[in-house]
């Protein structure tokens, strides 16, 4: 991926997919001003390639039903790589984890949670998180509200960038 260098119509193309995934290949070629075949072969090129990793629908957890969206901050006993890897794939186990990343600093992981409600959270915490294997300390947040959920990347800041060093 970094050794493929992406030509203006391909960073056009992954910022009409990111903003709209459901397109047809037609309306994003035409978008991008290209016919449809190239642009066909553009986007299973920049699959293979890495740049998109997948389509996915947004929905809305709230109207699912999951009420409860929590970060919580994990700090590990040990941070040794094995025993980094094995907390990462008990995350990827949990199904209420929908995010998990590695920080550097006084917290070692930092997971988004969602819940049905604060009871099904609590349960997850106590039960499963705080008991996991090396886990020495979990501090939670509560969601109270989002303001931001921007998928992806910021096309138009590696543009300016781009045209900066050109």
């Amino acid at each position: 991926m970094p050794g493929h260098k992406l030509d203006a119509i391909d960073r056009k193309i992954l910022a009409e997919l990111q903003a709209d995934g459901r397109m047809t290949n037609v309306e994003l070629a035409r978008r991008v001003g290209i016919s449809a075949p190239p642009c066909l072969r553009r986007v299973r090129t920049l699959e293979e390639q890495g740049f998109i990793r997948g389509f996915h629908a947004s929905v809305d957890a709230r109207s699912l039903g999951f009420e409860v969206q929590v970060f919580a901050m994990v700090g590990l006993q040990s941070q040794a790589e094995a025993d980094l890897a094995a907390f990462e794939e008990k995350c990827r186990a949990w199904p209420l984890v929908r995010e998990c990343h590695m920080l550097n600093g006084e917290v070692d992981f930092i997971l988004k949670c969602v819940a049905p409600d604060l009871s099904s959270f609590q349960t997850f915490l106590t039960s499963e998180l705080t008991a996991a294997a090396n886990v020495a300390s979990v501090k939670t947040s509560l969601v109270i509200r989002g303001a931001k959920d921007a998928p992806g990347v910021p096309f138009d800041v590696l543009e300016a960038r781009l045209a900066r060093r050109a």
